[in-house]
């Protein structure tokens, strides 16, 4: 049985395919932001597990990352956390690891593994969204993922969804501060729509009722829910990963 250990700050959806796409794997979670978890505390034991997953949280990174610090401030942004998830892979000593980030972001350097990037977009895969991401496979060997993409996907996929209330950012004025918008449940122009958290969910790939009883606030549940990996993309990277350190399922691998 394949031990993962995964490590997201918010929701571990990518995790959750890993569990749909790899039924006989074990997959573990680190420490959690969310409920007060600190990866700088977390250690995992060496050659325990197969595998590790993780998205260091990608706003230090993220091409709206002035836009956040201009409204909320320089310590809205999420530091970098990438040299804790290597360290934490250099820790654990795995056969291969994964990691998932904004395009922009560095590879992860661990001694030992030689990594490959690969760059997935949501509706590539069978998703709903434009959501692209960068996926690093570190093993020793330098084996590259095999992601599988639909010779034909929706020309008009829907806006990535975001952390914010609104799917499309809004624009910052002279004054520094957020442009109000007309009608919090319709599209205001130019400043982007209120999605309602069921609809963050379906766009991710999730049932639209899975936020309703998380013990978190609206707030927590749209900043989980949007900084997770699209299901779609998720089962993807997880279908390769599982091919390419098993060659031997790929007639089991649905």
């Amino acid at each position: 049985m394949p031990l993962i250990l995964s490590i997201f700050p918010g929701i571990d959806l990518l995790g959750r395919a890993f569990e749909e796409v790899w039924p006989e794997a074990c997959i573990v979670r680190g420490p959690d932001l969310i409920f007060g978890g600190d990866i700088h505390a977390f250690h995992p034991p060496a050659g325990k597990f197969d595998g590790v997953i993780g998205g260091p949280p990608c706003q230090a990174f993220s091409a709206l990352r002035h836009l956040v610090a201009h409204v909320h401030g320089p310590d809205a942004v999420a530091p970098n956390l990438i040299p804790e998830f290597e360290r934490v892979v250099a820790e654990a000593v795995p056969a291969w690891f994964v990691m998932e980030n904004v395009p922009k972001a560095p590879e992860p350097l661990v001694p030992g593994y030689v990594v490959m990037g690969e760059l997935i977009r949501d509706v590539w895969v069978g998703g709903e969204t434009s959501r692209q991401r960068r996926f690093c496979f570190g093993t020793r060997e330098g084996i590259r993922l095999q992601i599988e993409q639909l010779a034909l996907h929706c020309p008009n996929p829907e806006t990535a969804v975001l952390c914010d209330a609104r799917q499309i950012p809004v624009a910052v004025g002279g004054s520094g501060k957020r442009k109000p918008i007309a009608d919090g449940t319709r599209r205001s122009p130019g400043h982007g729509k209120i999605m309602p958290v069921s609809e963050m969910c379906r766009l991710q790939g999730l049932p639209p009722d899975f936020a309703d009883g998380l013990p978190i606030t609206s707030a927590g549940k749209r900043k989980a829910i949007g900084n997770g990996v699209p299901l779609a993309m998720g089962r993807a990277v997880a279908k390769a990963v599982k091919l390419a350190m098993c060659p031997a399922a790929e007639e089991v691998v649905p």
